[in-house]
């Protein structure tokens, strides 16, 4: 059975200031706390190296596939861990409101023989990373569209 954690926060900036923020996977260095080293360009099938710092876990290096995208919408990537029997699909969705303001949505997709309990194990560390990661992107968009107006 499938397991999905989730975060939503709302930001007071258009989808294309976030979409910014967000597409520029090398940059992720300079504000994402979940994932501080990111490689990897935004084309269906590319696979990615990402470094995974969970609170509380030790970092290690994942490398997820893009599996969908749209620009301004969304970026959906897809693991297999522990030799298929974690599958996972990650999603960061923005979802416009308005003209200055979106929905952003953090979450992630555990399946598999084993995606239960280890979402069940690393529930806490993903929903605190998924918060900050929010919080963050958030402070930036914001002060980005500060800046801009």
């Amino acid at each position: 059975m499938a397991v999905k954690l989730e975060r939503r926060i709302g930001i007071q900036a258009p989808d294309e200031i976030v979409w910014e923020i967000l597409s520029d996977i090398p940059g992720w260095a300079d504000w994402n706390p979940i994932y501080p080293q990111a490689q990897g360009e935004i084309r269906i099938g590319n696979r990615w190296t990402v470094e995974l710092a969970l609170p509380g876990e030790k970092p290690r290096t994942i490398n997820p596939v893009i599996l969908d995208w749209a620009p301004y919408d969304h970026i959906h990537l897809r693991l297999d861990a522990l030799r298929g029997w974690v599958r996972t699909v990650r999603f960061l969705e923005i979802e416009k409101m308005g003209d200055e303001n979106v929905i952003f949505n953090n979450g992630e997709i555990f399946d598999g023989l084993l995606g239960a309990s280890v979402a069940k194990r690393l529930r806490r560390p993903i929903i605190d990373g998924f918060e900050a990661m929010n919080t963050v992107l958030k402070q930036r968009s914001e002060a980005l569209w500060a800046a801009r107006k």
